[in-house]
């Protein structure tokens, strides 16, 4: 058909249907919404693709509940105009004879404006503006046609009809919620759980809302809000009262018989959030956090409440986590072949998911723990079906076998994480932790050059400088060996150096919650010995970002804020799990133990500082090595295989700073 037949078709369809109507013949008129109905039939085709039989019969029900409303506004205006008395019949005349017209015009723009399709249960200001601008829409459309047409009607009509259309519309889609919320109301008053929110801002608004329309938040309440700002002291947020700031928690707590706070500012620091979980820390009630608003971006809108967890030990870190960059990342490890040492050790095994995320040609884990290398190889199986794997059961004491790797594999990158790394342990046994530290990573470090692997990170430690126990020397020696081969290989030696890692085997605070469990004490070596910490996600992005820094040579050092008092640290997590330092569990202060530091240091002064693109990331000068370097290691280790009683005296002549602590044997 062409435009000017299909122009000529809808006049002459117009003039029809008017012709129709002043006749009376109403059923002539239904053609005229042949096309109409036609075009929405398409339009719902279009919008409810994937759409439920349950949700097209919410949807009918929908329809059915706006023609009402429609009929009722369309009435209920003329009755308004003429005082509820007798209305003109040409008036009413032009309403009733022209219902299925308009009726349709109303359902065609409220498909077009997404009306059906909205979730109202989530309804807010988005979906009452475009239930207005809708309503408005059907308004005028209607005005035109009809005005075109020369049917009389009361000009006060389109104003008051589409604003009695938008209450009606709006009441029909908002009821839902309206009667959840007057029903939340009257079942909080016999709430169990009193909820206090800390933040008063657009987060605590969205799961004060969700709570609202949530089953499982039935028998809980929000009783109070705790923000700050002094500006919003005394103000309501969704009827809930801003009490005050973080100085009211503890009161507040106490006057609302609070059970369960949740901190609710998604942009706070670290340094921020272990505040307040100081003060939240003075109440009984159970902490809970959402999370970092960077970790929800990409989650539902209505999933707020999922993303609400219990205080972490992570929380208790005091700064921002480090943040790299995942791009330089995956393109540096995607199709490559890498081996990772001790993979299945709590950095390792860490490495290891890390890199199969990238998606590498083929990832090698080698370690010597069966156990731990089966756990992390079946993760990975789970986690990554596609992915290339090879796990090796093996010590990198064992030259002949680690070769065998090489030579079958031939890894382009070489994570080195396999270590000794317990201080208490390795200085009853000194000789191991020379032949499995140095040895080790001697062994590595030279078929790494024999089969030219083109980078090689040691994974290190703070406990390398100026070393006051036998581990700390051995992983000064190993960043001592890295240096030393990267001025005679092709290859790109680097190592990374941290504290201590959070979470991992050993670490401070899982043994401080196993001593709490037992009933404690909980056991302190000293009142004011100091730790830097990190978590074991950060510490793997780092030797990650430090492979892509890599140029030979470097001790990368992570800029690890301020050093954490262990007293303090254990102090507060007697708290996290809702028990009172020194009423309910004792700590008990033990002594420095052999080779123990009041503080460790992240970098020696001879190695100066330099900056990084990652302004949390710096890098050591390589220092001066003496020329026998090599020829004395290899004495030292000859030594280690005899188990000599002299080999912390025999370490010390390596590492110049390595003072033997007292007492050590």
């Amino acid at each position: 058909m062409t435009s000017k037949e299909n122009e000529l078709g809808v006049y002459s369809n117009s003039f029809f249907v008017r012709y129709s109507m002043q006749q009376g013949h109403f059923i002539y008129a239904l053609f005229f919404c042949k096309n109409v109905v036609q075009y929405i039939e398409e339009i719902m085709k279009n919008k409810m693709r994937g759409i439920t039989g349950r949700k097209i019969s919410r949807i009918v029900v929908l329809v059915f509940l706006d023609i009402l409303s429609f009929i009722l506004s369309s009435y209920l205006t003329l009755w308004m105009r003429f005082d509820f008395h007798d209305i003109p019949a040409n008036y009413l005349s032009t309403v009733t004879d022209y219902l299925p017209i308009d009726c349709a015009i109303m359902i065609l723009i409220f498909v077009m404006a997404g009306l059906y399709t909205s979730i109202w249960r989530y309804a807010s200001i988005p979906e009452l503006i475009s239930i207005v601008l809708a309503c408005i829409a059907t308004d005028c459309l209607m005005y035109v046609y009809k005005h075109l047409m020369l049917l009389p009607s009361p000009r006060s009509f389109w104003f008051v009809f589409p604003a009695l259309l938008i209450f009606l519309t709006c009441g029909v889609r908002y009821s839902y919620r309206i009667g959840r919320t007057f029903f939340k109301m009257v079942a909080g008053r016999n709430a169990v759980n009193n909820i206090m929110i800390i933040g008063g801002g657009e987060a605590a608004r969205m799961l004060i809302d969700e709570m609202n329309r949530n089953k499982d938040y039935s028998s809980s309440r929000v009783v109070c809000i705790i923000d700050d700002n002094k500006s919003k002291a005394g103000s309501r947020i969704r009827g809930i009262k801003v009490v005050g700031g973080r100085h009211m928690i503890s009161n507040a707590a106490d006057k609302y018989q609070v059970k369960e706070i949740i901190i609710a500012i998604p942009s706070a620091t670290k340094e921020t959030i272990e505040k307040i979980v100081t003060e939240c820390q003075k109440t009984k009630a159970e902490i809970k956090i959402l999370p970092s608003i960077y970790l929800r971006m990409n989650q539902d809108a209505t999933s707020t409440i999922a993303q609400i967890r219990p205080i972490r030990y992570q929380d208790f870190l005091g700064r921002d986590e480090i943040v790299v960059n995942d791009i330089e990342i995956t393109s540096n490890l995607t199709d490559k072949t890498i081996l990772v040492t001790g993979g299945g050790g709590s950095i390792g095994s860490e490495l290891c998911r890390q890199i199969a995320k990238a998606r590498p040609k083929l990832l090698i884990i080698f370690d010597i723990y069966e156990n731990n290398a089966y756990d992390i190889q079946q993760e990975l199986y789970r986690s990554f079906p596609d992915l290339r794997l090879e796990t090796i059961i093996g010590s990198v004491r064992d030259y002949p076998r680690l070769e065998k790797v090489f030579l079958k594999f031939r890894p382009e990158q070489v994570y080195h994480a396999a270590a000794h790394k317990h201080v208490p342990l390795m200085e009853v046994s000194p000789n191991e932790a020379i032949k499995n530290n140095c040895l080790g990573t001697l062994n590595v470090v030279k078929l790494a050059d024999k089969y030219k692997v083109s980078k090689f990170v040691l994974v290190s430690t703070d406990k390398a400088v100026r070393p006051t126990n036998i581990m700390g020397a051995s992983k000064r020696i190993c960043e001592m060996i890295i240096q030393t081969y990267d001025k005679i290989s092709e290859t790109q030696y680097v190592a990374v150096r941290f504290g201590n890692v959070l979470g991992s085997n050993g670490s401070v605070i899982p043994l401080f919650i196993k001593q709490i469990e037992n009933g404690g004490p909980v056991t302190v070596t000293h009142k004011d010995i100091t730790r830097y910490f990190m978590t074991i996600p950060e510490a793997v992005s780092l030797i990650l970002q430090a492979s892509v820094y890599a140029q030979g040579g470097e001790i990368f050092v992570l800029d690890m804020g301020k050093p954490v008092k262990i007293y303090e640290l254990a102090k507060k997590i007697i708290r996290y799990k809702g028990l009172e330092p020194g009423k309910d569990i004792k700590i008990k202060i033990t002594g420095l133990r052999p080779g123990e530091k009041l503080y460790e240091e992240m970098l020696m002064d001879e190695e100066g500082l330099k900056e990084t693109p990652n302004k949390l990331i710096h890098i050591g000068r390589p220092i001066k090595i003496s020329d026998s370097f090599l020829d004395d290691l290899d004495a030292l280790i000859a030594e280690a295989k005899h188990n000599s009683d002299e080999i912390k005296p025999l370490t010390a002549k390596i590492v110049g700073t390595y003072k033997v602590g007292k007492g050590a044997k």
